[in-house]
């Protein structure tokens, strides 16, 4: 009989042992050989594994003395997280292959950072928090230099690698006063330590963690990693930075603000509306510069994490509502449009200068539209969902007393319109430069266009995520 503690990481445990049997498999048979085969079988052990969770009772239950919390809010993450995953390992396998960088290695690393996402969702404990941040990280930090013969993707990988041990060490530094100050690691224990007039010890750990934990989202001004990480890495790795480790992120920072530190949100409420002003801003207003789409791409995902903050900084269970809502609406963004640069190919070369989009509609305008209406919902251009997303977190903010940040969230949104419009502007008006090649995977035109259709049709009812996310935000706020 498995007992009640191992039966709730059961899903965990599943995903890991099939990462662990399929790394020695390859190992001992063919390798390489095996990518291709590999790549399609762990994407759909992600999607049984997201279909076997979307099933499972929603109730909360704790596993190990409550260091793993299974609820409603972490199976909404888990099934993003998965779903995200899945679907960033089949745009990237012909893409991978093409460029001889498709490893074994690969869908397995993809596999254990997932693992550790679905833990740090899942996180009731610091101990396990760290666990799975860790897990997720060390993973990250090999595939974004996967590509060892340039030096653009060592450096990428480099650098997010020393970067991302000064945010684990904050991340430590501010869990260990917590730990000094609470006498305990559990999210439980600590909610019941800060109930009363937290001390300053204690306030300055929870800054560390919210340091440690801003580093993992990309907020500013812990984003300097992003913008060099996303453009050395191999163009599928960054698609899969800005999906399903950004999900794992916003969820484990509102998993932490909330479960742990829930009875002081006045303390952390401010700190977060900071870290949102400044993200949203950061990201709006350097990405006009960009000419490279992959770093116009990371400064996108730096504003779009401040909407996402915003919603977290309203303190209220609508506010994370918001935030669930506006982040699977952002995956689904992101999955269409890395879709489109993953086809951008200029004689079978990638190509990432947004210059040589000009007058693509032309040759392309199923693409070109379907680019266009994700670029609109990036902008949050009604009606595309996108816009939705954005109306979310802005109410939320505004009911939760924090209308100057809803003001700010909406000049900052208007500010970023200016480089997704200018993308469509190259497409339709550009003068004619090089052309690019025409698509050649079916499974890319696919994705992009289901993603399109997914931010006109969505405007419907969502495609019923609204009371998933409800009901997911009512389980962590209570």
């Amino acid at each position: 009989m498995i007992s009640a503690d191992i039966q709730t990481v059961l899903p965990e445990i599943a995903l890991a042992v099939y990462a662990m049997v399929a790394l020695l498999g390859a190992v001992y048979t063919v390798k390489d050989g095996a990518a291709s085969m590999l790549v399609w079988l762990t994407a759909g052990v992600f999607v049984l594994l997201a279909a076997w969770i979307a099933t499972t009772s929603s109730l909360t239950v704790t596993a190990f003395d409550g260091m793993f919390v299974a609820d409603g809010f972490a199976k909404f993450a888990k099934v993003t997280i998965l779903l995200s995953a899945a679907a960033i390992l089949l745009m990237s396998e012909t893409y991978m292959a093409r460029r001889n960088l498709l490893r074994f290695e690969y869908p397995v690393l993809v596999a254990l950072a997932v693992v550790g996402m679905m833990v740090m969702v899942s996180a009731g404990d610091l101990m396990s928090l760290y666990m799975g941040l860790e897990l997720q990280s060390l993973a990250l930090y090999v595939v974004a230099s996967l590509r060892r013969d340039s030096v653009r993707s060592t450096e990428a990988g480099l650098k997010y690698f020393v970067l991302g041990a000064l945010s684990s060490g904050l991340l430590l530094y501010g869990a260990s006063l917590t730990y000094g100050f609470t006498g305990t690691t559990l999210f439980s224990g600590i909610i019941e330590g800060v109930q009363d007039e937290p001390s300053l010890g204690l306030l300055f750990g929870l800054v560390f963690l919210i340091a440690g934990l801003a580093f993992k989202v990309s907020a500013a001004p812990f984003h300097m990693w992003t913008p060099d990480v996303y453009e050395g890495s191999p163009t599928p790795v960054t698609a899969f930075f800005a999906t399903a480790p950004k999900v794992a992120a916003m969820a484990l920072f509102a998993r932490v603000m909330f479960d742990a530190f829930g009875g002081i949100t006045g303390d952390w409420q401010q700190i977060i509306a900071f870290l949102s002003v400044l993200s949203m801003f950061l990201g709006s207003i350097a990405a006009i510069g960009q000419r490279d789409i992959k770093r116009l791409m990371a400064y996108s995902s730096i504003a779009h994490m401040g909407y996402a903050l915003m919603g977290l900084a309203a303190g209220t269970a609508f506010g994370v509502q918001a935030m669930l809502i506006y982040m699977a609406i952002y995956v689904t963004m992101n999955v269409g449009t890395f879709a489109f640069i993953l086809g951008m190919e200029r004689d079978g070369r990638p190509v990432t200068d947004i210059r040589s989009l000009k007058m693509y509609a032309k040759e392309q305008p199923t693409r070109a539209l379907a680019m266009l209406v994700l670029m609109f919902s990036l902008a949050g251009v009604p009606p595309m969902v996108g816009f939705f997303g954005k109306l979310y977190v802005l109410r939320a903010a505004y009911d939760a007393g924090l209308a100057w940040l809803a003001v700010a969230g909406v000049i900052a949104s208007v500010i970023g319109a200016y480089y997704y419009l200018r993308i469509v502007y190259y497409m339709y008006f550009g003068e004619g430069g090089e052309k690019l090649d025409a698509p050649t995977q079916p499974i890319l035109g696919a994705f992009l266009m289901a993603s399109a259709a997914a931010m006109v049709f969505g405007v419907v009812n969502l495609f019923g995520i609204e009371p998933l996310a409800a009901y997911a935000a009512a389980t962590l706020v209570n």
